[in-house]
């Protein structure tokens, strides 16, 4: 009894400690963002606490968290619900029940989750794809593709274009009323990541050219080649997602060798042969002004690290590496960025690449806006901010699909 109050006492001093660290003053609802953050902080210190006794892998605690929201496909007076599968990737459809006088839009659902947790099954994805499918009379399609660190790069996104290629065949699209000239590939946080993958993959394919009508990216993670942008210098410590633990988890959708998350931390771990890459993440040339602040920009070390990945060169790993004769053909896109999120000048810096060459960009940054905001609409943590960034969302969707 005396080790298990020891123990309680002991989480309840860290949990307090992490709900009374300092949050941005104009953050919407700052004590709803306290306690995710410590949450989240918490999180990470028992996967290192389990991983270090031996008792459970640092990402397997994610796992289990977010495992306990998976929701089973239940269907409902407006939408049909269906686990199936696409070219063999398990995947959940949301088919609207009412009558339609022409063929339905469709949108491509890719979840979060840094590479290693979470699926489209997840609580917070399944109402808002319900939303989606209800507000657009859309079908929509989650792609459960597999996950890090035991599935690495590039599976994930293999899962996902295979997928996406099933569905957009004509007899499938035919088969649930869906009108080929109106598809939308979506997705948040690493599901952005990989969706704008996804779209410059299909888009720079033959066969598949000019079949996504729009991308949609939330929040999405395009880089980390380049670790010390603005952002990630200042929201370092979060909220919610921190340097630590989206380098920590990220790196094991390459690799479970631990000199490469300590040479990102270092801004050391690209090889020399990268350099001609980095134009196309400068932040110096491609961030908006105001979000530079008092930051010099200093270029990376590179070939300090021994080991070499040459994932980290790949545009199919990192979106934002793709040339600009990739990113010219791009569908009209829709891109959400939040100020206080570490990734958020990956996000501003694909909006300036992407209209400097021609593409139709609509940008929505959340000025108050937080990492992750969007898996925050149940109870008890319930954040209006991220209902507003869906309302966006949707909204743009009505208007361009």
């Amino acid at each position: 009894m005396g080790c298990r109050t020891l123990c309680f006492g002991f989480f309840c001093v860290l949990f307090a400690y992490c709900v009374y660290t300092p949050v941005p003053e104009n953050i919407e609802e700052p004590w709803k963002v306290r306690f995710i953050d410590a949450l989240v902080k918490m999180t990470s210190f028992v996967g290192t606490l389990f991983e270090n006794i031996g008792l459970m892998k640092y990402e397997e605690v994610f796992s289990v968290i977010a495992a306990a929201h998976y929701t089973k496909p239940i269907s409902d007076e407006n939408i049909t619900v269906i686990d199936t599968n696409f070219s063999d990737i398990p995947v959940r459809l949301y088919l609207p029940k009412r009558k339609s006088e022409r063929q339905r839009p469709a949108v491509i659902y890719i979840h979060g989750g840094i590479f290693v947790f979470g699926s489209c099954k997840m609580s917070t994805s399944d109402d808002l794809n319900r939303w989606t499918a209800n507000k657009l009379g859309a079908v929509v399609v989650g792609i459960d593709y597999r996950l890090a660190p035991q599935y690495r790069f590039p599976t994930a996104l293999e899962d996902c274009v295979f997928a996406s290629k099933f569905f957009l065949q004509d007899k499938v699209l035919a088969e649930y009323g869906v009108d080929p000239s109106r598809i939308c590939v979506m997705g948040d946080s690493s599901g952005g990541t990989l969706a704008a993958a996804v779209v410059q993959l299909l888009q720079n394919d033959p066969e598949f050219k000019d079949r996504i009508k729009a991308q949609a990216l939330i929040y999405p993670g395009l880089q980390l080649i380049d670790t010390f942008l603005p952002s990630y210098q200042d929201y370092k410590h979060g909220p919610v997602l921190t340097r630590e633990v989206i380098i920590k988890l990220a790196c094991l959708y390459l690799t479970e060798d631990e000199t490469l998350p300590q040479a990102l931390l270092k801004n050391e771990h690209m090889p020399e042969e990268s350099r001609h890459l980095f134009k196309f993440v400068n932040w110096s040339d491609l961030l908006p002004e105001k979000y530079k602040k008092n930051h010099v920009y200093t270029e990376p070390i590179f070939g300090k690290l021994n080991a070499s990945y040459v994932a980290l060169m790949d545009h199919r790993l990192f979106p934002l590496l793709a040339n600009d004769s990739q990113l010219q053909s791009l569908p009209r896109t829709y891109i959400l960025t939040c100020e206080h999120d570490i990734i958020r000048d990956d996000g501003l810096i694909y909006v300036t690449r992407l209209r400097n060459v021609g593409v139709q960009v609509t940008h929505d940054h959340m000025e108050k806006g937080i990492h992750g905001a969007i898996s925050f609409t149940r109870a008890p943590v319930f954040l209006h901010s991220g209902l507003k960034m869906i309302d966006k969302y949707i909204s743009w969707l009505e208007e361009n699909l």
